[in-house]
């Protein structure tokens, strides 16, 4: 038995290969109307985090904490869109280039423990990819929506295929 109807697999697939189609041919707009949309959810969600320790004390600093930065963050993202537009994806590309040299960097540890060639390859490729990532966080950045793109009409193809034939399991 499936987890999901085949339906809401389809609708995810066609959200999908909308948001690509949209993100390839007006690429900045795209990220910029996505990022305004973090922004307002980071806004509620910093509400709800402080409006939640009222029904449950709990970790109630952290809550409070975090309401109050989600708050500012959803704030200054949607009063300053443009600027959000260019500086979250490129902390985000900072942030994967270093994650990629601590992956690279665990890959080559174990491939040297276990001799396995390919994983020392693999974080090879990781490590290259983590500094380029790092030396070149706004190329990264600008490049960011037409990966996404094409993610998105990859992605969203591959779930409406899964979403027919779950269908026509399912009878």
């Amino acid at each position: 038995m499936p987890v999901y109807p085949w339906w809401l697999v389809l609708i995810q697939g066609l959200a999908a290969l909308v948001l690509g189609i949209a993100f390839l041919s007006y690429p900045y707009l795209t990220l910029m109307i996505v990022i305004i949309f973090v922004g307002a959810y980071w806004f509620v969600s910093g509400i709800f985090s402080i409006v939640s320790v009222a029904m449950d004390k709990t970790n109630m600093g952290w809550k409070i904490l975090v309401g109050i930065l989600g708050i500012i963050a959803g704030l200054v993202i949607m009063a300053y869109p443009v600027y959000s537009t260019i500086l979250l994806p490129t902390l985000l590309m900072l942030f994967i280039g270093v994650w990629g040299l601590i992956i690279g960097g665990t890959h080559l540890a174990a491939a040297f423990g276990t001799k396995d060639w390919s994983m020392a390859f693999i974080g090879i490729v990781a490590i290259i990819f983590g500094i380029l990532l790092i030396v070149y966080p706004l190329i990264s950045a600008a490049l960011l929506p037409f990966i996404l793109g094409a993610f998105g009409i990859v992605g969203g193809i591959i779930m409406m295929v899964l979403a027919f034939q779950m269908k026509s399991v399912s009878g």
